[in-house]
């Protein structure tokens, strides 16, 4: 989950890896492009927290993609500057 959410500049994500393994957490545009990444690699079962900072990104929408093992999952972000 988000927070806050819309936001500006910065949002925190907090995830939850549920057993150690790979784990990618990726911010996409409207293009379907990478724009940031927070976290790649191999991490530990627990709770994570990553913050992102769009200061210098365009008010929109943006999508952020976690990867952990075998499960994905995709949340809408709102950058209102």
């Amino acid at each position: 989950a988000a927070y806050p959410n819309p936001f500006n500049p910065s949002t925190t994500l907090e995830i939850a890896v549920p057993e150690a393994g790979y784990v990618s957490v990726q911010v996409y545009n409207l293009m379907g492009q990478v724009v940031a990444t927070l976290a790649e690699g191999q991490m530990a079962a627990n709770t994570y927290q990553f913050t992102w900072n769009a200061g210098d990104m365009a008010s929109g929408m943006y999508f952020v993609r976690v990867e952990t093992g075998t499960n994905s999952a995709i949340q809408k972000l709102m950058l209102l500057k």
